[in-house]
């Protein structure tokens, strides 16, 4: 394929996606590690995409993010950025909390951080509850249905038992975050269950790398003042003077 022509392709899957990692574009190309990155240089040049670190991103700032990537996709994309959100959310933990952690690549990062102290965990991730239970913490999943795409519980019967807890604090992960339309993410059935425990939650805090911010997905489940959001760093100023926001790197 010649390099006008990866570049159309690269310029398209970066439109339709919002977000595409390198793996994605090297098989769909049917190139090298070495030459995609190459074209992905380029193309940050010419300011037709914006490169990052696993991929490349949409650089429309009122995008509509309307695609759920895989787990195995997402743990690619921003992995020294959630690393540093991670950490920053883990020390929030304290003595005593009874937590929520939402399924989620960065919140499944923050599980290696926590302090040694005695705190009760609710998730909605069965591979969370697992690290969460070697890592000797009491925790509690929610009945309901396992979404593969990011394994998660979801569902009336997950909402149902969220509504029954009271969170001292609660940890969430979001697709999208919009002056305009808040934090949003595209499953309606994971936008109930985040819903459900942002309003059971004495503090919520959302973590967001910075990709996330000038996006649009199709469900909001909070509103900006609603929660403190922790990023590593913002690129769109702009959201300080409307958000509680916190920036780690």
């Amino acid at each position: 394929m010649l390099t006008e022509e990866r570049y159309s392709v690269i310029i398209e899957q970066v439109k339709q996606k919002k977000s595409v990692t390198l793996t994605e574009l090297c098989k769909l190309l049917e190139a090298s590690e070495s030459t995609v990155r190459r074209d992905l240089t380029s193309l940050d040049e010419k300011g037709l995409i914006k490169k990052v670190h696993g991929g490349a991103i949409s650089t429309d700032d009122r995008s509509f993010n309307l695609v759920e990537h895989d787990v195995e996709s997402k743990s690619k994309m921003f992995t020294e950025e959630k690393t540093a959100i991670a950490r920053y959310a883990a020390s929030l933990v304290e003595d005593g909390d009874f937590i929520f952690i939402d399924a989620g690549t960065t919140t499944e990062k923050m599980i290696d951080f926590l302090p040694d102290k005695n705190v009760t965990f609710v998730t909605d991730a069965f591979l969370h509850a697992k690290k969460l239970a070697q890592r000797g913490f009491k925790v509690y999943i929610p009945a309901g249905e396992i979404k593969l795409t990011t394994e998660a519980i979801v569902g009336a019967e997950c909402v149902n038992s969220l509504k029954g807890y009271n969170f001292t604090k609660s940890f969430i992960g979001a697709n999208a975050v919009s002056l305009s339309a808040g934090i949003s993410t595209p499953d309606r059935n994971e936008a109930s269950v985040k819903s459900a425990v942002v309003q059971n939650s004495q503090r919520v805090y959302v973590l967001a790398d910075h990709s996330k911010f000038g996006q649009i997905a199709s469900v909001t489940f909070a509103q900006l003042g609603q929660a403190k959001i922790i990023t590593d760093k913002l690129t769109d100023k702009k959201f300080l003077t409307k958000a509680n926001i916190k920036e780690v790197m």
